[in-house]
């Protein structure tokens, strides 16, 4: 029988783990954590921060907002202010296109194993 890898999704994420995700320093997401409130990473007893898949969501609307669109912090904030309901709303939304993603991938995933065990 052929290994089948098993996809790992972890609860929680280190800083550098997500600044690695967003190729920035990691004092910038300590800086965004400040800055920004909707931004609230857990931490554990020695003090670390642990990002859970809710957090990096939103770190991808500041991100998007501040780094690609090129928002002001503050006009960022007020963005994410006025716009919280919708913020929200997006953020449900892409988790759910991503869930939608992985299921059509692990299906063509599949299929290709199966295919390829007949040839």
């Amino acid at each position: 029988m052929p290994y089948k890898e098993t996809e790992t999704v972890k609860l929680y994420y280190a800083i550098s783990e997500v600044a690695a995700m967003f190729d920035v320093n990691v004092s910038l997401i300590r800086f965004w954590e400040n800055e920004f409130d909707i931004l609230k990473p857990k931490k554990n007893k020695k003090g670390n921060r642990l990002f859970t898949p809710e957090d990096i969501e939103c770190l991808k609307i500041i991100y998007n907002l501040v780094k690609e669109q090129g928002l002001t912090l503050d006009g960022a904030k007020k963005y994410m202010k006025e716009n919280r309901s919708s913020v929200k709303h997006e953020i449900k939304s892409e988790k759910k296109q991503t869930s939608e993603i992985e299921i059509r991938l692990k299906k063509i995933r599949k299929v290709l194993i199966e295919l390829n065990e007949k040839l």
